[in-house]
């Protein structure tokens, strides 16, 4: 037994040599390749970079010399970072400045960007006539005349089909929008949900204005030195009354404070078909909102007045634009601008704070956001910049737009 024995233990302890041997060896693979894999973590890249960093530092790992060593190899990582990164704050300040200038074309965009847009271009969900003849450059004073004269804004009254059939009359409020307060604002402020305005500090500044328009879930408590904390209407979308993760039935943002909906029916803006299958179901919210609380202003902004936006826009502009509704920033600009003698809109046009993250109030990051995918985002920015009475300086430090109420500007009929 004892041979047998000695056998055994020599056979034990063989096996037990080449198990940590074998542990080793993973254990150095995995050491070896921790460095890459947080490379662009430790930059402090977004998730669009690291992608886009990663796929170009894959490719250059293919041609590592054989007899190259790890720091040599690292130290030529670290460069090719540092090259990326300064690259890519070159190309957004050269994107910025086009902005500012409104001189910003598609070609400009990231090729990422540029796909996003062609593929928006390609489709048609809406059924948007498309017209062969485009905008042409209008100046500063006649695209302020355009805007004045085609800017109508109107909401859903209750005495169209299938509304008037359905009791509406009497569920809408008595008094339209553009009634509802009795009398002019001289001073209006347009606050975006954009990343930018994050550290901003334009809080005092945002309440200093006599009325504050926001967008959507955009809030302002624990924001209010940035983005302030008044607030005189909010516009929101479908989504937001539709989907119960918003609250919308219980949360404090769409309490006390005038609210305008919008969901895009189709170009046609047939009313039944809308009715019948909107975006988002914003009628049943609609209606149990009115019923459980009449003396709060809520208003459908009317699908014939969003898309009668879109072909502003479209016949301002030389090229063509996404055929899909413009954004709720583009609109309450407009609206505030029938509603004040002056308006001052911030972050709509991006100051040098300028961001990929999405929303100020949450950790999301898309290009897209600044620059448009859904909406035609870009050619909005750009019109509103072709009549900004501020200065440029405003304009980067800032972010802020100044425009003239429409009943300020003077027109030749």
């Amino acid at each position: 037994m004892k041979p047998n024995r000695k056998w055994l233990l020599l056979f034990l302890l063989v096996w037990l040599l080449l198990f940590l041997s074998l542990l080793r060896h993973f254990l150095d693979l995995r050491s070896s390749s921790l460095p890459r894999s947080r490379s662009a973590a430790a930059a402090g890249l977004t998730r669009t970079e690291t992608r886009r960093l990663a796929s170009v530092q894959g490719r250059i790992r293919t041609l590592r010399p054989a007899g190259a060593s790890e720091s040599d190899w690292r130290r030529r990582r670290n460069d090719f970072r540092s090259r990326y990164e300064a690259y890519y704050r070159s190309r957004s300040l050269e994107i910025l400045q086009r902005l500012w200038s409104g001189n910003l074309t598609v070609g400009m965009l990231s090729p990422r960007l540029q796909k996003v847009l062609k593929v928006q271009l390609s489709s048609n969900r809406h059924q948007v006539v498309q017209r062969r003849s485009r905008g042409r450059r209008r100046s500063g004073l006649q695209l302020y005349c355009e805007l004045k004269r085609r800017t109508r804004i109107r909401t859903v009254d209750g005495t169209e089909e299938p509304f008037s059939g359905l009791g509406w009359d009497q569920l809408v409020p008595s008094l339209p929008l553009q009634e509802l307060w009795t009398s002019q604002y001289q001073s209006c402020a347009v606050v975006t949900s954009a990343g930018a305005v994050l550290n901003s500090s334009l809080g005092r500044e945002i309440d200093s204005h006599d009325a504050v328009l926001r967008f959507n879930a955009a809030p302002t408590m624990g924001f209010e030195r940035d983005v302030g904390s008044k607030t005189t209407i909010r516009i929101i979308n479908s989504q937001i009354v539709a989907r119960p993760q918003h609250e919308f039935s219980s949360s404090s943002l769409y309490q006390d404070v005038p609210l305008l909906v919008w969901d895009p029916a189709q170009y046609s803006a047939n009313l039944t078909e809308w009715f019948q299958k909107p975006d988002f179901d914003l009628f049943s919210a609609y209606a149990e909102r009115r019923r459980l609380r009449p003396q709060q202003p809520f208003y459908i902004l009317h699908p014939e007045f969003i898309w009668s936006l879109w072909d502003l826009i479209q016949d301002n502009t030389e090229d063509q634009i996404q055929p899909n509704p413009p954004s709720s920033g583009f609109t309450g600009i407009l609206l505030m601008m029938s509603l004040c003698r002056e308006v001052s809109v911030y972050e709509f046009i991006p100051s040098v704070r300028r961001t990929d993250l999405c929303h100020y109030y949450e950790r999301y990051h898309d290009a897209a956001c600044t620059l448009g995918a859904y909406h035609p985002l870009m050619y909005e920015k750009l019109l509103i910049q072709r009549i900004n009475q501020g200065d440029q300086d405003q304009l980067r430090r800032k972010g802020k737009v100044t425009l003239k109420g429409f009943r300020t500007v003077q027109c030749v009929s």
